[in-house]
């Protein structure tokens, strides 16, 4: 569950894990001659993750970011690196708390032909985190006539020689939020005239999605265009963009991955998984209408559902859905049982609706009548009291029937006061 770094991994990514996590990309273009390969390294990380020192009207955090591109995995001397000190600047303490993706680095080198063992690491300069990741990849030689994989971007204006560089802004994740906006790939063709080539949405089985024609502008030794794909048209999940030569031009078909999911922060690609997820969410009424619209009625469903539960509007996450699906996360981890996930258990239940107990006491010292070990969760706001026992001897612990009904109203109450 939430497990995003095996899923950014299957595209291709980077993924640096640990106190600093951040999704790295390297995507590749044709260099100012035969021989090189102009290489894009960029690097996602949200503002939560690093930290900020007060500096008079400003919050300041600063990292180090460094790239290093190796014949092998052994090699001590790389063959490119690139190194750098960074700063992340904002007005209000609200905005060192996103948890969105909100700090993009990227900076572009010329590599041989071949194939490398990449590095990337980021360190806070402002504290003891830091995070690295390898795999192994290959520089492509673009021999004319080729097409460049399609590079996911937020803008592009191209470029019109080989010898200069691009004007874009990566897209680290090639992900985007399941819904209205739009996600957008650059594309680079070479040897070849300017034509109007196909873009075409697969998904894992290779039943297309989504096609489209596009038109490349430039001439024959550089042509470029970008893809604009709303994924409200499409599921979510992993699919792959693949740009296809028409039948008279040569060349192959270009590919790459990307992933619709129901959030930028969660990775969260199966509809139904989504809603098994949101069953204890406050808000079951926006749940039950998600639930019960058709598929081509989603997108704008979900709109509207993220709107309504967002408790403040001004930012760009929705905090209400980001800490339901926290305490799940943390559920899953704490609350573990026999034959099911964390979350599922009542133990779970009630630490994803209600939160952190004041208290949580293990009644070890002592059984109840039945011979039974008990816990006890107070919380004291509520003025409630619950009971689990572990019915089993194999810490299965259940709420006892008055707890329960004691739960139902309190949830009950709450619920009903947060409309």
């Amino acid at each position: 569950m939430f497990d995003a770094s095996s899923v950014y991994r299957s595209m291709g990514a980077l993924v640096g894990g640990g106190g600093l996590p951040f999704i790295a990309s390297v995507r590749y273009l044709a260099g100012p001659s035969p021989d090189s390969t102009l290489a894009l390294f960029s690097v996602s990380l949200t503002n939560q993750t690093l930290t900020f020192q007060r500096r008079g009207v400003e919050f300041i955090a600063e990292y180090h970011v460094e790239a290093s591109f190796r014949t092998d995995s052994t090699s001590r001397v790389p063959v490119r690196q690139i190194g750098s000190d960074e700063q992340v600047r904002v007005r209000n303490f609200q905005e060192t708390l996103r948890s969105d993706e909100s700090v993009i680095f990227q900076q572009f080198l010329t590599l041989p032909p071949g194939p490398y063992y990449v590095m990337a690491m980021v360190r806070d300069r402002n504290g003891p985190a830091y995070a690295r990741a390898e795999r192994a990849d290959t520089a492509p030689r673009f021999a004319s006539p080729a097409t460049a994989k399609p590079i996911a971007v937020y803008t592009a204006a191209g470029r019109s020689r080989r010898g200069d560089v691009p004007r874009l802004v990566a897209n680290p994740r090639a992900t985007l939020p399941y819904g209205p906006d739009s996600m957008r790939f650059y594309v680079e063709r070479y040897g070849a005239p300017p034509a109007t080539m196909l873009a075409r949405v697969v998904d894992a089985a290779n039943h297309e999605l989504w096609r489209d024609s596009i038109r490349l502008h430039g001439d024959t030794g550089l042509a470029s265009a970008t893809v604009v794909i709303v994924p409200a048209n499409l599921p979510v999940g992993q699919a792959e963009l693949q740009v296809v030569p028409r039948a008279n031009v040569t060349g192959d078909t270009a590919r790459t991955r990307f992933l619709v999911s129901f959030s930028s922060q969660w990775v969260i690609t199966n509809f139904e998984e989504m809603m098994s997820l949101l069953r204890y969410f406050d808000r079951q009424d926006w749940v039950d209408s998600l639930r019960r619209s058709p598929a081509d009625r989603r997108p704008d469903v979900w709109r509207q559902f993220w709107k309504a539960t967002d408790p403040i509007p001004l930012t760009p996450e929705n905090e209400a859905i980001d800490d339901y699906f926290r305490r799940v996360q943390q559920a899953n981890i704490r609350f573990p049982d026999e034959g099911e996930p964390g979350w599922l258990t009542e133990r779970g239940e009630v630490f994803i609706t209600l939160g952190e107990p004041d208290e949580m006491t293990d009644l070890a010292s002592g059984m109840d009548r039945n011979g039974m070990r008990l816990l006890r969760w107070t919380y004291a706001a509520h003025r409630l009291v619950l009971y689990f026992q572990d019915q089993t001897g194999f810490s299965r612990y259940r709420l006892t029937p008055g707890s329960r009904a004691e739960y139902q109203r309190v949830l009950a109450r709450l619920r009903q006061a947060g409309r």
